[in-house]
């Protein structure tokens, strides 16, 4: 090593040790003063909170969760009511009182008329706007229009009914249900375990063979489309089903016939009808004859 450098070190290192430092030591944290006797009074004191009787929490206009309550509690009664036969549309003052909802603020009720109700899709509103009813998933009122639905989803391919709205629709539907038990057919859907209601069409009903219900259950197809289905037919020396559907028929474009046209007389000048005939009498005669 240089040993200019060494003798730079060496001379800083006494300047150093010659140079005199303080060390500043941490002191312990004073404790903080003792609170005074009123502070400590209002830490042993609860907090007061506002004093809410009935009248003014029922006023509240500000709780959301409150008017939706409101809200959830009326279209309860109205589905309630229409189930068990009444359908006469009310007004507001009337749902309120049957409900024991008459000690809302007005905020709220101006709310449920004005537009809580009104576009709710569960509650249908008169033409004035005044009265509401509920409204139902069908129009169904009897036995008779329940079986008229559930025909008409037969023959359109529409597939069956969800017993839990044939409920809400129809007003006494259990007994409905049990009056026309032999007309309907009951599934339960794997997927949610809800009941379906189709239509027992018994002009469908048919004896099978017991050996074709054996193929036709050991024939597994639920993990497979239309597409693996015609592959697996082809495989096995049968030609694909997809030609033998129903065809509609195209209509044929009919040509028009040749029709000679025919020139119309002109319609002018009728009252020199009979003076046209004397002139073209003249013209044929003229024609015969040779000029002199």
């Amino acid at each position: 090593m240089d040993p200019a450098l060494l003798r730079e070190r060496e001379a800083f290192k006494k300047r150093a040790m010659a140079t005199p430092t303080v060390e500043k030591k941490n002191r312990p944290d004073r404790p903080p003063p003792p609170p005074s006797r009123d502070e400590a009074l209002k830490k042993m004191r609860p907090p007061t909170a506002p004093k809410l009787d009935s009248s003014t929490y029922k006023t509240m206009s500000g709780s959301s969760q409150y008017r939706f309550g409101v809200l959830a509690k009326i279209v309860k009664f109205m589905r309630t009511r229409h189930q068990e036969g009444d359908d006469h549309p009310l007004s507001i003052e009337e749902i309120l009182d049957e409900t024991n909802q008459l000690d809302i603020g007005q905020s709220v009720k101006n709310w449920l008329s004005g537009e809580a109700l009104s576009n709710n899709p569960k509650i249908d509103v008169t033409s004035d706007g005044l009265k509401f009813s509920f409204n139902p998933v069908y129009k169904i009122k009897d036995g008779k229009n329940l079986m008229r639905l559930l025909k008409q989803h037969d023959l359109k391919g529409l597939g069956g009914i969800l017993l839990e709205d044939v409920q809400e629709s129809l007003p006494h539907c259990e007994k409905v249900l049990k009056n026309r038990a032999a007309e309907i057919l009951f599934v339960i859907r794997p997927i949610d375990k809800k009941k379906i209601l189709f239509y027992n069409d018994r002009t469908a009903n048919f004896a099978v063979d017991e050996e074709f219900q054996k193929l036709w259950r050991s024939a597994t197809v639920d993990a497979m489309d239309d597409a693996k289905i015609d592959e697996y037919l082809e495989k096995q020396g049968i030609r694909s089903m997809q030609d033998h559907g129903l065809k509609k028929p195209v209509p044929k474009r009919k040509k028009a016939a040749n029709k000679k046209r025919q020139f119309k007389k002109p319609r002018d000048n009728e009252h020199l009808a009979d003076v046209l005939e004397i002139y073209e009498d003249n013209t044929l005669t003229t024609k015969g004859t040779n000029p002199t």
